[in-house]
């Protein structure tokens, strides 16, 4: 978890992780030095296992501080002002890691773990306005602008120790950038789940701001070049009309969470948890 002044929704993040089916989970937070109530909050609840308030360089700063702090095989990620969709989220992630079976039929360690995302209204979680739903992945969609939602992925411990941490020169797109390492990967092997992974309130620092937006894309276009990928103007553009087809699907993804909200500005969740319980 990396807090920062995360008050108003951080209730509602600590009930997601609470009401999880599948309690063998490590709950690390990082916070920034928090003034309005975020700390109190923290120290005082039992499902923290880790906990640290300094100043840092900024949320991927901060990300990278919990991860290496991370004891679990698997690691993930749950934004402040989100939830996962359901109680049964991590049982389902934990699962397919335990079982190693890809949709082919084929048995194999599975390194990656991705599913869908929903982006909510901030008072009614209930209402979607855009569903991001990903697909298997293939080699040739990172040539696309193809990345999945972030806060979806779970990674075993051992990738980020082998690609290491988010780069720090970016401020927006730093994921998009690991994402990219950890895809082109031939030795890794991912598998697509197709649930709703986690449910996203609007507003994140990403979309959040026509300034945001532009520092964005200069990121990500940066990024397209450093990986050498042909006609970088190309990929940006698809990366983003990629985007249409989730607004205009968004109301065939009924997600109804099990988890209640308390209506309580970014943090984000670091559970890392074993595979074998």
């Amino acid at each position: 978890m990396v807090t920062l002044n995360s008050i108003k929704f951080l209730a509602d993040a600590l009930e997601s992780i609470r009401q999880q089916t599948y309690a063998n989970i490590e709950y690390i937070v990082i916070d920034g030095g928090s003034t309005d109530g975020t700390i109190d909050v923290l120290r005082k609840t039992r499902l923290v296992s880790h906990f640290v308030s300094e100043k840092d360089k900024g949320i991927y700063d901060a990300l990278n501080k919990g991860i290496k702090m991370a004891t679990g095989d698997v690691i993930g990620i749950l934004h402040s002002n989100d939830m996962f969709a359901t109680t049964h989220t991590l049982q389902n992630i934990r699962d397919v890691f335990a079982s190693s079976t890809l949709t082919t039929g084929e048995h194999k360690r599975i390194d990656v773990v991705y599913g869908d995302l929903v982006y909510v209204e901030a008072e009614d979680t209930n209402n979607i306005i855009r569903n991001w739903e990903s697909q298997s992945f293939q080699p040739k969609l990172i040539n696309r602008g193809w990345m999945p939602p972030h806060p979806s992925v779970f990674i075993r411990k051992e990738v980020y120790q082998k690609h290491g941490f988010y780069d720090l020169s970016y401020k927006i797109a730093a994921d998009y950038d690991y994402l990219i390492r950890v895809f082109k990967d031939n030795n890794l092997t991912t598998y697509y789940l197709p649930k709703v992974i986690t449910k996203m309130r609007k507003g994140g620092i990403s979309n959040n701001g026509i300034k945001n937006l532009i520092c964005k894309s200069k990121e990500d276009y940066k990024i397209i070049k450093y990986h050498k990928m042909s006609f970088p103007l190309w990929v940006l553009l698809l990366k983003n009309i990629s985007k249409l087809p989730q607004l205009i699907l968004r109301h065939q993804n009924n997600t109804q969470s099990d988890i209640p909200t308390n209506r309580s500005q970014t943090y984000s969740n670091i559970p890392s948890f074993n595979i074998a319980q």
